[in-house]
């Protein structure tokens, strides 16, 4: 997922979809999705259908998390043959990677750690409906035809059951003025499952958007002493599904 580096026309869907308002283009991923920013404060997401995630599981993450911490909020969903996408209300604040928090990588860190252990600490794992286990990620991975390597359907022991964001790169933190973190987005794969495969996680991005050298203030930001197997296992995990 990137800032998009050139000028993206809004497709069919997206233009209708913003009924009149003005659209920038605000973010890209890997697979052809995109997110549009409305001149009237909405964010539009569009892309591809894919087997990983759907635009329908975030917004009924979106629907259930907003009652406990800061999301957005769903106007729409919907999906054609191809295609889906999800309106939603601007959350406060920037993304952890926007340039002025990439001009200030300590800040940015530290709101992403401490972000990510509020919203473990927020989320009640108890009540969750939804899951997002290894045993479930590994199913996931293998009906899309991903062979996953025998190591991995072994993990270690579960240290703590949270709600894990369930893909908590930096820049799905958002941050605000302060330089305090103020909101969290992209919760398709929301659910229950080892608080450590969403620290290695983050602790992993902050390489990609910042640089090496910022993985332990991370873990520092979110309370906890660094745990080596299971931040090296999550992240291989992570990389192969």
């Amino acid at each position: 997922m990137s800032i998009p580096s050139e000028p993206i026309e809004a497709p069919e869907r997206v233009r209708a979809l913003a009924r009149g308002a003005e659209v920038t283009p605000v973010w890209v991923n890997g697979i052809g999705g995109l997110t549009f920013r409305t001149a009237d404060g909405r964010f539009i997401k569009y892309g591809p259908c894919n087997a990983e995630t759907s635009f329908s599981a975030e917004a009924e993450r979106l629907a259930w998390t907003v009652g406990f911490t800061p999301v957005p909020r769903v106007l729409e969903v919907g999906a054609d043959a191809t295609h889906e996408w999800l309106v939603t209300t601007a959350a406060r604040g920037e993304s952890a990677v926007a340039p002025r928090w990439v001009a200030e990588p300590a800040t940015a860190v530290r709101a992403v750690g401490a972000g990510l252990r509020a919203l473990h600490e927020a989320l009640p794992a108890q009540a969750c409906p939804f899951e997002w286990s290894v045993p479930s990620r590994l199913a996931n991975a293998a009906g899309r035809g991903i062979r996953i390597p025998g190591a991995l359907r072994e993990p270690p022991p579960v240290d703590r059951l949270v709600v894990c964001h369930g893909d908590a790169c930096c820049p799905n933190t958002l941050i605000g003025d302060d330089g305090r973190w103020s909101a969290h987005v992209d919760l398709g794969a929301l659910g229950v499952g080892d608080r450590w495969a969403d620290i290695a996680v983050a602790a992993m991005s902050t390489e990609w958007n910042y640089g090496p050298g910022w993985e332990e203030l991370l873990i520092e930001a979110y309370g906890v002493e660094p745990d080596g197997e299971r931040l090296e296992y999550y992240r291989e995990l992570w990389n192969a599904t």
